[in-house]
C-alpha cells in the first residue's frame, strides 16, 4: 500500500511537470493533498486506471486537457457568501473609499462570478458603482466566459437573496436579475463597470494600483512558498492603506509579509496594507 501510495505520488508530480510544460499552467505549488484529491476523483470519473494514463490523454488530446482545467479550477462560490464579510466592506471599508475620486477594485480568482456581481451590487447601493472599476480575473479562460455571461441557475437564488438580506442588502435582490425558464440574468448595468480577464496569481505580475483586493478561499489551496508570492503580489498591487479580503481559513499572518499588513476587521478577514513599511521590511526588499 505504502508502494502504491510513492507511485501515486511520482506520477503525480510528473503530471503536474507535463502540465507546465505542456500547456503553461502551473499547479506544483498547490496543496498537494487538495490537488491530489481532485486528480483521483477526476480517475475514477474517467475509467482510467492510473495517474500516467492520464498523464498521456492529456498530452495528446487538448480538450480532455481543458476538462481537467475545470476539475482543477477553484469555483466553489456563492453570491454573497459569508454575508458578514459584505456588511462588513459595506460599513467599514466602502465609507473610506467613497472619499477616493475613483475606486479600483482586483477581483482575483473570481471564479464563476457570484462575488463579483455582490460586490456590484453593494457598491451600486452605496452610490459607489459609476467611479468604480472592478477588474474581475481568473486563470481558466471557460470559468471567465462563464463569469462574463452571468448566468445561473433559478435554483440558487433562494439562498442568495438569504445572504443578500443578512449582508445588509438595502432592496429587493430580485431586482437585480431577469428570470428566464430555469435561469436567471444578471442585469446588464452591474457588468458595465466590471473587466473579466484572465490572470494567474501563479505565474503573472502585479496587477495595478488598487484601493481594495479581494480573494477569498483561494490562498488554502496553495502551499507556503505560493502563499508567500500571493501575498507580495497583493503588497505590490495594493496602494498604501488599501484593502485586502481574504478567506474565513485563512490568514495573512502565517506569510512572509505578515508585518506589512495590519487587522482592519479581524472577523471578517479583511486586512489593511500600511502605509510605511516597518524597517526590518525595507531593509529585506533592498538585499
Amino acid at each position: 500500500m505504502e508502494k502504491h501510495s510513492q507511485n501515486q505520488n511520482i506520477e503525480l508530480k510528473l503530471l503536474l511537470e507535463a502540465i507546465d510544460l505542456k500547456y503553461g499552467y502551473d499547479f506544483r505549488n498547490y496543496a498537494q493533498a487538495s490537488i491530489r484529491r481532485q486528480i483521483l476523483h477526476l480517475l475514477d470519473e474517467s475509467g482510467l486506471n492510473s495517474i500516467s494514463e492520464l498523464q498521456h490523454k492529456i498530452l495528446y488530446d487538448e480538450k480532455y486537457f481543458e476538462q481537467l482545467l475545470i476539475h482543477l479550477s477553484i469555483h466553489v462560490t456563492e453570491m454573497f457568501r459569508d454575508p458578514g464579510v459584505y456588511q462588513a466592506i459595506r460599513e467599514q471599508v466602502l465609507p473610506l473609499l467613497k472619499e477616493h475620486a475613483h475606486v479600483k477594485i482586483w477581483h482575483a480568482g473570481c471564479s464563476t462570478g457570484e462575488e463579483v456581481y455582490s460586490l456590484a451590487i453593494l457598491l451600486h447601493e452605496e452610490d459607489l458603482y459609476s467611479k468604480t472599476q472592478i477588474y474581475a480575473t481568473d486563470f481558466n479562460e471557460v470559468i471567465i466566459n462563464k463569469a462574463r455571461e452571468g448566468i445561473y441557475p433559478l435554483g440558487c437564488m433562494k439562498g442568495y437573496i438569504i445572504n443578500y438580506q443578512k449582508s445588509g442588502g438595502r432592496g429587493a435582490f430580485t431586482d437585480y436579475y431577469t428570470a428566464r425558464y430555469k435561469f436567471v440574468k444578471m442585469r446588464s448595468y452591474l457588468k458595465s463597470n466590471i473587466i473579466f480577464s484572465d490572470h494567474n496569481l501563479v505565474t503573472d505580475g502585479v496587477f495595478g494600483e488598487m484601493d481594495l483586493i479581494f480573494c477569498r478561499n483561494v490562498l488554502i489551496y496553495f502551499n507556503r512558498d505560493l502563499q508567500n508570492r500571493v501575498m507580495r503580489l497583493f503588497r505590490d498591487s495594493l496602494y498604501p492603506g488599501g484593502f485586502l479580503c481574504i478567506g474565513a481559513q485563512e490568514s495573512v499572518r502565517f506569510t512572509a509579509y505578515s508585518q506589512e499588513f495590519e487587522d482592519y476587521v479581524k472577523s471578517a478577514k479583511i486586512y489593511r496594507k500600511k502605509v510605511g513599511l516597518p524597517e526590518s521590511a525595507a531593509k529585506s526588499e533592498t538585499m
